[in-house]
């Protein structure tokens, strides 16, 4: 299971959720990739908010379409039964939508599962949250190297913008760095609880976890998950396996 995509930081810009949206209704619509692209470079220019005036612009966008591309269009070709199924939910279950759109990004890119597992770990012990403690846990986990501080700090912003954290307000001032867990979203089907236990086990090398552990991962921390079991697992993923081991634990298991 050990490929690219763990061994990859790669989110080199802000992933705003509007924009996954867009990349997935284009995928929706049935566009090729290459009119994805081109669709999404024109809204982009178009969107004067996302990106910079003059050659700055340029790569920011390239940068930001380059990520969306990987993640829906077409996707590493291990993702790609996974973004099918992504696909059927968001018809089926568009309520359901920044959950699916969280298990397509955290599979693409193990780099922003980790990051928000870090994160989730540390608002387990404390109400609030700043960019620099986040940082620090990832340079524990990739080393002390420039481009984890900053493409950290991408997914963290990200994480706002998708609304799973928020600005911390002390005096009716936002505080730069400074966040705090948002509401979470409810995760009621089983069908899109499945999907993310499914991109947890993508984003981890060993493509195993015990059920138990998933439920309670800190890499969830946006989402309330339904109180489940193996058995309401069976037949909603065709590559996910359930073995049962002791008395009551169960491990859920990557079969193909």
């Amino acid at each position: 299971m050990i490929g690219t995509r763990h061994n990859s930081i790669g989110i080199k810009q802000v992933i705003p959720y509007e924009w996954m949206r867009k990349t997935a209704s284009l995928v929706l619509a049935g566009l090729s990739s290459k009119e994805i692209r081109q669709e999404l470079h024109a809204a982009l220019i178009l969107d004067g908010k996302q990106v910079q005036s003059g050659e700055r612009s340029a790569w920011t966008r390239t940068f930001l379409v380059n990520n969306l591309m990987a993640i829906w269009s077409p996707p590493h070709s291990e993702l790609l039964s996974f973004r099918d199924v992504a696909c059927d939910l968001l018809h089926n279950y568009p309520e359901q939508a920044v959950a699916i759109h969280w298990a397509m990004i955290s599979a693409s890119y193990p780099f922003w599962f980790n990051t928000a597992r870090q994160t989730g770990r540390l608002l387990n012990l404390q109400t609030q949250v700043t960019q620099a403690q986040i940082v620090n846990r990832l340079k524990e986990q990739y080393g002390d190297r420039q481009t984890v501080s900053r493409y950290g700090r991408f997914v963290v912003r990200s994480l706002v913008d998708w609304g799973a954290l928020k600005d911390v307000q002390i005096n009716e001032k936002l505080t730069t760095g400074c966040y705090e867990k948002a509401r979470p979203l409810v995760v009621a089907d089983y069908d899109v609880a499945a999907l993310l236990f499914h991109a947890a086990l993508l984003a981890t090398p060993e493509g195993k976890a015990p059920l138990s552990v998933l439920l309670g991962s800190p890499a969830f921390f946006p989402f309330h998950l339904p109180a489940l079991r193996g058995e309401n697992l069976l037949g909603r993923a065709a590559c996910l396996k359930i073995v049962r081991y002791g008395l009551d634990d169960e491990l859920l298991t990557i079969t193909a």
